[in-house]
């Protein structure tokens, strides 16, 4: 006889995203707080280190939860709420991104909104394959 796998409730699902948000928020936050503590306000306002670590972070931790789940997927649902869209969606800083990169065009620095924008996504790309491709190769 085999055990019927039931899909986590609304309520259940909602609470994960909820609490892993909320941990994920405050992540997001302390890594702000130590890149202004490390090269302080005048550089971090000048660049957005913090966001542009967070997303490359964000993206491979992404990575390999996704590769976890393809590999070991078994009551992955809840998983995948928790880590997935509560944790590492409010961790990652897309918004800010967006916002921080038309803040640089309004000012007229193109050239740094070009590569922030560039390292942003093509660094979140490859660490999201990073993430996936060590995961294929975990034992």
């Amino acid at each position: 006889m085999t055990a019927v796998m039931t899909a986590p409730t609304f309520l259940s699902s909602s609470l994960a995203v909820a609490l892993g948000g909320g941990f994920g928020a405050w992540l997001r936050y302390l890594a702000g707080r130590l890149w202004l503590g490390a090269i302080g306000p005048a550089q971090a306002s000048a660049f957005p280190w913090a966001t542009l670590s967070v997303n490359l972070v964000g993206s491979l931790a992404m990575g390999l939860l996704a590769g976890w789940l393809a590999r070991y997927g078994s009551g992955g649902e809840q998983w995948r709420m928790l880590l997935g869209v509560g944790v590492l969606g409010g961790f990652t800083t897309f918004s800010a991104f967006s916002l921080e990169l038309a803040s640089m065009v309004q000012r007229g620095a193109l050239g740094v909104a070009a590569l922030y924008a560039g390292v942003s996504v093509l660094g979140g790309v490859l660490g999201l394959f990073a993430g996936l491709g060590l995961m294929r190769v975990a034992a």
